[in-house]
């Protein structure tokens, strides 16, 4: 499977099999994470893995009561440090957010290679999880994914045109 067949093949998945995750896939999409690009190579980031079943159910309550998350065998937190990032991307902005979305897509896009599904979870109360998974204080949340096997196959949703999306020359 090539990139492009990977991110065409990619779905959010939302129903997940009990099946264990094989620790080789699992240490190659964390080498997807560690391989990804950051601002001045900072690498600003850290991801947690939740395995413990009930620690699962309590994440997935403080994302908004998703409880499908809990069904994955593992949940996954990234988690940016912007005191360790670039803090002048674009001469305006701290790099983190940035530099822990590329990471994050490398783990999404490598889980996919591997059969294995995710959901990128943006809607969560920052301060549960982080008292959940013991996040210091100057640690920030991004996101968080269930990973798993999919007990499920969602169609593609549609997605705009180029002409939509793209401009040439000028916006």
């Amino acid at each position: 499977m090539d990139v492009l067949d990977a991110i065409r093949a990619r779905r959010s998945v939302r129903r997940y099999k009990p099946t264990p995750i094989p620790e080789e896939a699992l240490a190659r999409i964390l080498d997807a994470v560690r391989l990804a690009p950051s601002a001045k190579n900072l690498q600003p980031w850290r991801f947690i893995l939740v395995r413990d079943p009930a620690l699962r159910a309590r994440v997935a309550v403080a994302c908004v009561n998703q409880t499908f998350m809990a069904e994955a065998p593992v949940i996954i937190a990234a988690c940016g440090l912007p005191e360790q990032a670039y803090g002048r991307m674009g001469r305006c902005m701290n790099s983190w957010p940035v530099d822990v979305t590329i990471a994050f897509e490398h783990l999404v896009l490598q889980a996919q290679v591997e059969g294995l599904g995710t959901c990128w979870i943006g809607a969560f109360y920052e301060e549960e999880v982080k008292a959940l998974l013991g996040v210091p204080a100057e640690a920030r949340v991004l996101a968080l994914t269930p990973l798993g096997y999919p007990a499920e196959s969602p169609a593609a949703r549609p997605r705009k045109p180029l002409a939509e999306i793209v401009s040439k020359d000028r916006f």
